[in-house]
C-alpha cells in the first residue's frame, strides 16, 4: 500500500509539536496517547497493529499487533482521517522534552531502525514491526534489550527522542555512540555493542559498552536520552527532600 503523501509542520524548541495537514480522505497513523489536537472533520479509531494493509484479515491483525507488543509498544495503532471536504489538521506531542524528526522513508530504501519508543506518527500505509538485533551480544549489554522497532513504507515517518537530535552520514564507515543515544540508523548498517577497556569501564563514566555502527548510511543521535534524564531527577529527588 502506497502510504500518503501529508504535508507538516513542526513547532518549538524544548517540547515540540508536529501538526500534520490532511487533505480529503488521508489518514496518519500514531502512538497512543500521542494526539494533542486536531481541527473539525478528524476522526479517530484504534487497530489492532498498523493497519498498513486495509485487506489484511483478523489473523494478520492479530500477528502484526503481536509485533508491536513484542517492541514494548501498544498493541493498537491510533488512525487519524480527514472525513470532511477541506483540509484539517492534527497535532501530536512527544510524551517527554526532546525534538521530534520527520523522515522520507522513500528516501531510505523505504525503511529505517529505530529505538523501540522512538516511533511517534506516519502516514497511512506505514508498516511498523519489531526486529531482533543481529547479535545476542547486543541484546545483553547494550542496555537496551534485544527488540528495535523496524519502520517500513514510501511516506513520511516522524521519531521522537530526547534532548537534540544530530544527524550523521556514514561512507563506509564507522562510528560508536552511547547505546542511549541511538534513535534510529539505515537498515543496511551493521550494529553491535563493543566493551571499553577495564580502566575507561572505571573512570570514564562514559558506561561499560558502546554500540558500534559500521556501514554506509545515515545514524541519527540524540543529546539527552530520556532514560538519563530520568536517572538525573530520581537522583536529586533524596536531596531535595532532605532539604526540606
Amino acid at each position: 500500500m502506497l502510504s500518503d503523501k501529508i504535508e507538516y509542520q513542526i513547532f518549538g524548541t524544548d517540547v515540540q509539536i508536529v501538526e500534520v495537514l490532511l487533505d480529503e480522505d488521508q489518514s496518519v497513523i500514531s502512538e497512543a496517547s500521542s494526539m494533542n489536537y486536531m481541527q473539525d472533520g478528524i476522526v479517530f479509531d484504534a487497530h489492532l497493529g498498523d493497519g498498513a494493509d486495509p485487506d489484511q484479515g483478523l489473523t494478520g491483525k492479530m500477528l502484526s499487533a503481536l509485533k508491536r507488543g513484542i517492541s514494548g509498544e501498544s498493541y493498537f495503532v491510533t488512525h487519524f482521517h480527514n472525513q470532511s471536504d477541506k483540509k484539517a489538521k492534527v497535532g501530536f506531542s512527544a510524551p517527554f522534552p526532546g525534538s521530534i524528526i520527520s523522515i522520507d522513508l522513500s528516501l531510505h530504501d523505504n525503511e529505517i531502525i529505530c529505538q523501540k519508543d522512538a516511533f511517534l506518527v506516519a502516514a497511512r500505509g506505514t508498516t511498523i514491526s519489531a526486529t531482533l538485533t543481529k547479535k545476542l551480544s547486543t541484546g545483553f549489554f547494550s542496555g537496551e534489550g534485544f527488540i528495535l522497532q523496524k519502520v517500513s513504507g514510501d511516506g513520511l515517518a516522524f521519531l521522537n527522542c530526547g534532548g537534540t537530535v544530530v544527524k550523521h552520514e556514514l561512507n563506509d564507515e564507522s562510528m560508536r555512540v552511547e547505546s542511549g543515544s541511538l534513535v534510529a540508523f539505515s537498515k543496511n548498517l551493521d550494529y553491535k555493542v563493543e566493551a571499553q577497556k577495564c580502566k575507561n569501564m572505571l573512570f570514564s563514566g562514559e558506561g561499560i559498552f558502546l554500540t558500534k555502527l559500521t556501514g554506509t548510511g545515515v545514524v541519527y543521535v540524540s543529546s539527552m536520552p530520556f532514560n538519563k534524564l530520568a536517572e538525573k531527577i530520581i537522583s536529586v529527588i533524596p536531596e531535595s527532600k532532605d532539604k526540606n
